[in-house]
């Protein structure tokens, strides 16, 4: 081997000689040969280096695995809300859950948790609870000291940090206002009355910082169905010194709370409500509400996440289709829109007349985002927000903004146009049948007001959203949501919660993601998002928010099940109004609301987990996260 590299030296040196010879353009006389140099040493011979790693692809494969799972009842608690928030106390190992059917929390242990999954994951019910209750009316004290008794109504959302729980409670009216509930919890995850601190209208939502010195409180301040009362939107915040919560919340309102970082404004160019709404509706904020409404009372928060560091927070304004920056040091907020999803560069499924998946992209549509539950995390020393863009109206007895795009043509509904390039789509569509069934907006669409739609503005986005801390959208799962699902599900997708009937939901938003949270695994972060009609759990790694990927799909439901049920009604199983649950207990999860993430390090079972409660179904399952 030696001896071929040296001849193969020796060949290349006299190759190269010659090249350079033959390069001259002067003819010489050959000089005398050289004396024979020198032999070279030898070269080394080389080693072997050892052995690499394993690489792992990306996005890495993960297995989504059900472990265990809770069911709080049956016929008398399916289509009220009895397993809607849920959160984990680690010291005790339980997950907590808001039970809006009975009014309480169910404490269910996850103690002997096993890590092999159940044998029938739509069935299981191998989990229990013991519940604790809240009082029907508290003691609390008013912003000048002076005590007073709220009457509560239905618990709307829980949080813990350590070993402190907050429930956020409405008042017996929804109108009036509400009051946080705070309690100790011990070893066994049994709670001990602490406080009672004021809360605004509806607190729909309760969430401490990371370090456990504040809690945040979204009071979203819905209006009555009438609108003989609208109360304003707000939010609180109590502080936490040595484990005490204050008496009184500090409280951000939507008026004179507002800033506008636009360096080209002054203060006196939104100190009046009507130039807050005036520079709001530029933006592309959305007002949908009576004439005389205020912009406190029309943007009505619906859910908050804190950064990481505890001085800014991020609250969803879901049917003004904007996010607030909250600074939590100036206890300002600053209203930002999302701008709109153009239904051009996607497709979608609009009606829900044929029953089966069917895709078209439409220009001249677009999505507001509306977010409902939004989640924070860190990229490169930076806040990213998630977003799942479930999409909402306001539909109330007074006040209703939400048509068919049909009902803008009928002569015996609002009896309006489409533009040109509008009517030729819904006529191709099938008209009636197809994009005509559509539902979208009043408030948008028609922008100089002269009877002529240019635009259609349907709700939500059919999917989840990454936004930097400025609220600039960074990513969208785009049509993934509705494309994975038909394509795993078949006609099954967009099924409703309340009954076994493909694509019912293609028609106004789709299978309506609502649920999201974000967690790490192994190095990775990734996004859990659940969709709350048809009950789709998707998972992406968002470890890097510019480079997302989609990892998982999961759906745990029996389609084949006949039931019907209607959760708009005091007893949704109402056999008189037909209604008929007898096969509910064998349909699996309906109405995914919330998700907690439980790191592996924290984990009953020593590996992460995933705690969803299912409003409608009325359970709580738990989903094992392991790397394949």
């Amino acid at each position: 081997m030696k001896d071929q590299l040296k001849k193969l030296k020796l060949g290349l040196v006299a190759l190269a000689v010659v090249t350079a010879l033959g390069g001259c353009t002067l003819d010489g006389e050959d000089g005398q040969d050289g004396a024979t140099g020198a032999q070279g040493t030898a070269g080394i011979d080389g080693t072997d280096g050892s052995d690499g790693l394993d690489g792992q692809s990306l996005p890495r494969e993960l297995a989504i695995e059900v472990v265990g799972r809770f069911s709080a009842g049956g016929e008398e608690i399916y289509g009220k809300s009895a397993a809607e928030i849920v959160q984990f106390h680690a010291s005790s190992q339980s997950a907590f859950a808001i039970n809006a059917a009975l009014n309480q929390v169910e404490v269910i242990s996850l103690g002997s948790l096993p890590t092999a999954a159940v044998g029938n994951p739509i069935t299981d019910s191998s989990l229990t609870s013991q519940a604790f209750t809240f009082p029907s009316s508290v003691t609390v004290k008013d912003t000048d000291g002076v005590e007073q008794t709220v009457a509560l109504g239905v618990a709307n959302s829980v949080a813990i940090n350590g070993d402190m729980l907050a429930l956020a409670v409405e008042g017996e009216s929804k109108t009036d206002n509400g009051a946080i509930l705070f309690y100790s919890l011990d070893a066994l995850g049994q709670a001990s009355f602490v406080k009672a601190v004021l809360a605004g209208a509806l607190p729909d939502m309760v969430t401490f910082s990371e370090d456990g010195s504040l809690v945040l409180v979204a009071n979203e301040g819905e209006p009555d169905t009438d609108y003989a009362v609208d109360p304003e939107g707000s939010i609180s915040v109590v502080n936490i010194a040595d484990g005490v919560p204050a008496d009184v919340a500090d409280v951000i309102n939507l008026s004179t709370d507002m800033v506008f970082s636009n360096d080209t404004l002054d203060e006196e160019d939104f100190d009046t409500d009507a130039e807050r709404r005036a520079l709001l509706s530029a933006m592309g904020i959305k007002f949908s509400s009576p004439e005389g409404t205020t912009v406190a009372q029309d943007i009505e928060p619906e859910y908050i996440t804190i950064s990481d560091d505890g001085k800014t927070a991020y609250v969803s304004l879901q049917e003004a289709n904007g996010i607030g920056i909250i600074d939590l040091d100036d206890m300002t907020i600053e209203v930002k829109a999302l701008g709109f999803k153009d239904w051009s560069q996607f497709e979608l499924d609009f009606t829900n007349k044929d029953e089966l998946p069917s895709f078209s992209s439409v220009a001249g549509l677009y999505g507001m985002y509306q977010p409902d539950t939004i989640a924070s995390y860190q990229w490169n020393g930076a806040t990213f927000i998630l977003s799942a863009n479930e999409g909402d109206s306001r539909d109330w007895d007074e006040y209703s903004e939400e048509v068919r795009v049909e009902d803008i043509v009928d002569p015996d509904e609002m009896n309006m146009l489409l533009s040109d390039e509008l009517q030729a789509i819904y006529d191709a569509s099938g008209a009636d049948d197809g994009l005509g069934r559509l539902k979208v907006t009043t408030v948008l669409g028609d922008a100089n007001q002269d009877g002529v739609y240019e635009a259609l503005y349907a709700y939500g986005g059919r999917s989840f959203s990454i936004w930097d801390q400025n609220v600039n959208q960074v990513f969208d799962s785009g049509d993934d949501f509705e494309k994975i699902s038909a394509a795993i599900l078949g006609d099954d997708f967009n099924s409703a919660h309340t009954e076994n009937k493909g694509d019912n939901r293609s028609d106004d938003k789709g299978g309506e993601p609502e649920a999201i949270a974000v967690g790490e695994i192994n190095g990775r972060t990734y996004a859990f998002i659940g969709l709350e009609r048809s009950g789709d759990l998707f998972t992406y790694d968002v470890t890097n928010p510019f480079n997302v990927a989609f990892v998982a799909h999961y759906n745990n439901r029996d389609f084949d099940t006949d039931f019907e049920l209607d959760d708009d009604l005091d007893n949704p199983c109402d056999t008189a109004e037909g209604m008929d649950c007898s096969e509910v207990a064998e349909s699996g999860d309906l109405g995914p609301e919330s998700i907690k993430f439980v790191s592996a390090e924290q984990s009953p079972n020593g590996n992460a987990l995933l705690i969803i409660g299912n409003e409608v179904s009325g359970t709580v399952t738990v989903y094992q996260v392991t790397e394949i």
